[in-house]
């Protein structure tokens, strides 16, 4: 795995999915990808969880990639474990993108590839993700192009994802 400082892309990442298997995420290079910390328990779940399941269903066959990542740090609204995680999002939402291992996105023990998506945009607060359902749009070469608040809905973002996937 590419450290931090050395990583150009996204594609530089190997990541561990919900099953604690490695994952290199060049697997989606040439896809859009739309990077976003997930919680169970937060009050922007159901509003986000909806709106990124509509975007998926309506942009995969054309090249978009969500990329779910469960964190706990705040306000522990994502206590349960990975296989709990997965099941409320495919059950409770037909959550069909990927979901991985439950990471922190802030602080020493941040995934690397948070600590690159932080460093590649950093948001109004610097650094830090600041909430639940923060979301990073990375292009087709897997450069970060955009960053939105966790009260940023996906589906104000669509036509961000359309512009990067040409058919805007």
């Amino acid at each position: 795995m590419a450290s931090q400082s050395s990583a150009q892309s996204v594609y530089d990442f190997t990541v561990k999915d919900a099953r604690e298997n490695d994952v290199d995420l060049s697997i989606y290079k040439g896809k859009v990808l739309l990077i976003v910390n997930v919680a169970s328990q937060c009050g922007l779940t159901n509003s986000n969880y909806t709106e990124l399941t509509q975007l998926y269903d309506k942009y995969r066959d054309q090249g978009l990639e969500i990329l779910a990542f469960p964190c706990n740090q705040f306000g522990s609204q994502e206590p349960g474990s990975n296989e709990q995680i997965v099941e409320f999002a495919c059950t409770r939402f037909k959550a069909d993108y990927p979901i991985f291992d439950k990471v922190d996105v802030n602080g020493k023990n941040a995934a690397p590839i948070y600590k690159f998506l932080k460093s590649s945009k950093g948001g109004l607060f610097g650094d830090s993700i600041k909430w639940n359902f923060s979301k990073f749009l990375v292009d087709k070469d897997g450069k970060v192009v955009d960053r939105y608040a966790p009260t940023t809905s996906p589906l104000s973002i669509e036509k961000d994802v359309k512009k990067l996937l040409g058919i805007a």
